[in-house]
């Protein structure tokens, strides 16, 4: 009946380690949009299944823009710390399964040591100087029959798992700052060459106003306003100039590079835009780095519940020592100098002062807490969908309508002249024709930059691209 009782408690004591008291986990419910209330044209949920790119910013077919993202990538000192903040997290993650194994240690301890003449129980023929040797094993093995250690080992690997998605979310977020930098950089470069054309128009004009002038054609004051709309185009020219400067300056920052040693040629040529598909469905939201992180934090809360509830229950181990001692000279594997000891090891808790009660209630408060974290996340990401698809939708209906103003603000200018050098219009006519037409054309440019950065936004606000496929769920133990 005893080995019944005692092979019951061992077969009790495994069953037991199976047993969690952290309550049962499944993903905290979102509702997320069949349709974007922003819509382009008609957007629908689908399941098509197509992966992200692994690189996004390649939709833009730039290969200049693709050789600074590979340096961002290697060199930007912010991810650096981001991916040291990862290596952190998965090393205490590590250590936090080391719990669940069998702890072993050695020791030993040679000691040459002098006793009190007056050390009570001394012996006449002890020695006041000896010898005493000690070379020993222990083992112990908790064995987790609440789930405690293996709940803190599954919310450190959450834990870790949700940094990894930190690291994602800091080289998205660089990646889509690099990639609006360039564009504005080539915005700018387009600006400047139509300044540049700019300044070329009124120059020929002050050089034909001139000629007039000399002729007593032309007035003193249309020489003064002409040379006041050069300047006027030069000035501008250098503002761009300047701010085309200071961007090129962020971008070495990112790249990891100081600001004179990143050369970034001007280009005037315009980006492709790439087309946003019609199908954006709302379960793209869930591969944001940014939301799958905040899952990760739900789960190791509600892992930590467990670790609570159990510190309310005995702790089971086994423990186990083994070695050898001497006084003097001797074998210390010799029969009569071995000690050892094995047995079970129970702690229970009986006074706390409250202490474990209030860790459960904080438990509770902290997993309510990331839920609500999670939840306020996905409502940002469907927000910044939303917001970039009615940028996508209103800036392409902007620049339809500037296309149009400026093709007539060109013809105008064309046409005042014409009409100058004839003698039919004045010169006032002419600058104002000519301010408006620039004024047109960089309007006209600066929406196709801000184009390009909505369809970089909405990438971003996707998880990096266009696709369907959700990230891997972690199973929870």
């Amino acid at each position: 009946m005893h080995r019944r009782f005692k092979h019951g408690g061992w077969l009790l004591c495994l069953a037991l380690q199976g047993c969690s008291l952290a309550p049962h986990y499944s993903a905290p419910e979102v509702n997320l949009p069949a349709h974007y209330g922003e819509r382009v044209g008609d957007w629908q949920q689908v399941d098509s299944g197509r992966p992200l790119p692994g690189a996004w910013w390649t939709l833009f077919g730039d290969s200049r823009l693709d050789d600074l993202q590979r340096q961002l990538a290697a060199s930007n000192p912010t991810l650096a710390a981001a991916l040291a903040h990862y290596q952190a997290a998965e090393a205490y993650a590590q250590g936090l399964h080391g719990g669940l194994w069998p702890q072993a240690s050695a020791s030993a301890t040679p000691l040459r040591q002098r006793q009190s003449d007056h050390r009570p129980l001394r012996g006449d023929t002890q020695p006041s100087v000896y010898d005493s040797d000690t070379a020993g094993l222990s083992l112990s093995f908790d064995l987790d029959l609440w789930g405690r250690l293996r709940n803190q080992a599954a919310a450190g690997d959450a834990a870790a798992q949700a940094s990894a998605d930190d690291l994602a979310a800091a080289r998205l977020s660089l990646q889509r700052q690099l990639a609006v930098l360039y564009v504005r950089a080539r915005g700018l470069d387009a600006q400047r060459q139509l300044l540049e054309h700019g300044v070329d128009d009124r120059s020929r004009l002050l050089a034909l106003i001139q000629s007039r002038y000399q002729g007593d054609i032309a007035s003193e004051l249309d020489l003064d306003r002409a040379a006041a709309r050069l300047s006027e185009a030069k000035a501008a020219l250098d503002d761009v100039i300047a701010q085309r400067t200071l961007a090129q300056h962020a971008i070495a920052e990112l790249v990891g590079a100081l600001p004179g040693d990143l050369a970034l040629a001007p280009n005037p040529a315009p980006l492709v835009a790439p087309p946003v598909p019609a199908d954006l469905p709302g379960k793209l939201l869930l591969q944001r780095p940014d939301v799958a992180a905040a899952e990760r934090r739900v789960f190791a809360a509600n892992a930590n519940i467990g670790v609570a509830r159990a510190a309310w229950y005995p702790d089971f181990s086994l423990s186990a020592m083994a070695g050898g001692q001497t006084q003097g000279a001797g074998n210390l594997l010799a029969a009569a100098n071995r000690y050892w000891a094995v047995g079970p090891v129970l702690q229970l808790p009986v006074f706390d002062g409250g202490r474990r009660s209030a860790d459960e209630r904080r438990a509770k408060a902290e997993f309510d807490a990331a839920a609500a974290a999670y939840h306020g996340r996905v409502l940002l990401a469907v927000r910044e969908v939303e917001d970039n698809l009615a940028q996508v939708r209103d800036l392409a209906r902007e620049a339809g309508d500037v296309q149009q103003a400026a093709q007539a603000a060109g013809n105008a200018e064309q046409m005042a002249l014409q009409r100058y050098r004839q003698g039919a219009v004045s010169l006032l006519d002419v600058l104002t024709a000519q301010l408006d037409a620039l004024q047109e054309k960089r309007t006209l440019q600066g929406l196709q930059t801000r184009q390009l950065e909505a369809r970089i936004g909405l990438m971003a606000a996707l998880g990096g691209g266009w696709g369907a496929s959700p990230p891997p769920h972690h199973n929870p133990l």
